[in-house]
């Protein structure tokens, strides 16, 4: 199951563009967090959990709380516990420089005893 049909089934929308946008976002957010260039398959709930925050906030941009009808609403960022998963796979700057490790491809294994 893709991660555009997970998010289907979680919200009950059926509109794909503004799905695929909010996964798009959210993806790009949680990159710019981290640091990352791709995203580990570990953030793919942290990612639908940023697009559904943002599809059950839509109409309230900007907004730091609401009331109406005896209940009120207040908006945070993101909840604790997002944060809580990003800053384990946030990369740190070395220098000023961020090293992220890159998948090794099979001809790039070097033989046992390190040397080709």
């Amino acid at each position: 199951m893709t991660e555009l049909e997970k998010l289907k089934l979680m919200i009950g929308e059926s509109n794909e563009n503004l799905l695929s946008l909010l996964l798009s976002d959210a993806t790009e957010l949680v990159l710019s967090y981290t640091g990352r260039t791709e995203l580990p398959v570990a953030l793919n709930k942290t990612v639908r959990d940023l697009a559904v925050i943002a599809y059950n906030r839509m109409g309230a941009e900007g907004e730091s709380s609401r009331s109406g009808a005896g209940e009120s609403y207040s908006f945070d960022a993101a909840p604790k516990q997002i944060y809580d998963v990003l800053d384990r796979y946030r990369l740190v700057k070395i220098g000023g420089r961020t090293y992220e490790a890159k998948a090794e491809q099979a001809g790039d294994v070097l033989p046992p005893g390190g040397s080709p």
